[in-house]
């Protein structure tokens, strides 16, 4: 074959190939499989839930290749366990008080809600009242008959102010003008003399009611001695809580109560899914602080090798994806939150 007639027969084939490529396009390039939407409900925007469990849901989609959470606002309490209860979203953020009440069947829950389980602790939950400096109000019984905030519709601040109001001697829809203000709501209508007096079960110092101290005096509303002994008896899960000199311009310690929020999950996510969950959380917690402060007590807790810290108070199942972490870590289990599924 003559060279002239080889230069053809190259420059055919390659003039050839183009075509093929082109009429074929370049091969497929397989997509990356897709993540599985996991959805965490959290609380009012004034509120502590809402901001950390934008962070939470943040270092997840950090470290975890296969999910994607999703933050998103809500009642708090009441409504994060009815709707992962109800299968309505994967996560929820609730008080461990009001999750044994929905499992009992107690409170606000008429019959036993338990399709969820509890990956563990978050942070203490600080039942707050904060009264304006000049409406003499220092303790629960100075309420009767002030505009109150007792806490959203739906969330463990307003199923906690009932109980702690009528433990008291006052019935929270009869004795005290309750408003059932959002946090945020609450903090605005105070430092417009609206209302006289705020209560929130909120992470200590909480946001909402330094907002309070830009326009307004304040002073916190103390529950100790035979009031909370009272409050001890009937809801154990209760302990008493130490607010520091100068938190929010209290010149001694103030004393209050406090319960713990938890993080609770639908049973119908799968077992590595939640031991990834609850392994993120319980050990990248001091990057969660970082971005919110409401972190940083179990952050130091877990610093200090006190990794029991993260069942303390739950008292409904865990997720054996949570519990497959705990007893990996050496954590004894109690027999009473052991998983049932």
């Amino acid at each position: 074959m003559s060279k002239k007639r080889m230069a053809l027969l190259v420059l055919l084939i390659f003039v050839t190939s183009i075509a093929i490529t082109a009429c074929g396009g370049a091969p497929k390039q397989e997509e990356p499989p897709k993540k599985a939407q996991i959805n965490i409900i959290t609380g009012s925007t004034g509120g502590t839930y809402y901001p950390l469990g934008g962070a939470m849901a943040n270092t997840w989609n950090k470290y975890m290749t296969n999910v994607q959470v999703t933050s998103q606002p809500g009642g708090a309490s009441v409504e994060s366990i009815n709707r992962v209860n109800a299968g309505e979203v994967e996560l929820g953020m609730a008080m461990n008080n009001i999750a044994d009440d929905a499992w009992n069947g107690k409170g606000s829950f008429k019959e036993p809600a338990k399709n969820f389980r509890a990956i563990g602790v978050i942070y203490p939950e600080v039942y707050q009242g904060v009264a304006l400096a000049d409406s003499k109000i220092k303790t629960i019984t100075d309420l009767k008959g002030k505009k109150v905030a007792v806490g959203p519709v739906g969330s463990g601040t307003a199923v906690l102010s009932e109980a702690v109001f009528s433990v008291a001697g006052l019935d929270i829809t009869k004795d005290v003008k309750s408003e059932f203000a959002a946090f945020g709501d609450a903090a605005n209508k105070m430092k417009d003399g609206q209302l006289q007096a705020n209560f929130g079960v909120l992470s200590c110092p909480a946001a909402a009611i330094q907002d309070i101290m830009t326009a307004r005096k304040i002073e916190v509303i103390e529950i100790k001695g035979e009031l909370f002994e009272k409050i001890k008896e009937q809801y154990p899960f209760f302990s008493q809580y130490k607010i520091p000199a100068g938190t929010y311009g209290n010149a001694e310690d103030k004393y209050t109560i406090n319960c713990q929020a938890a993080l609770y999950v639908s049973p119908k996510l799968s077992e590595d899914v939640v031991y990834n969950l609850t392994k993120i959380w319980f050990e990248k917690t001091a990057e969660v602080a970082q971005a919110h402060a409401a972190a940083k007590w179990l952050a130091d807790e877990l610093a200090a090798g006190k990794l029991e810290t993260a069942i303390a108070g739950i008292t409904t199942p865990l997720h054996k994806g949570a519990y497959k972490y705990f007893t990996e870590k050496g954590i004894k289990i109690p027999d009473s939150i052991k998983p049932i599924d």
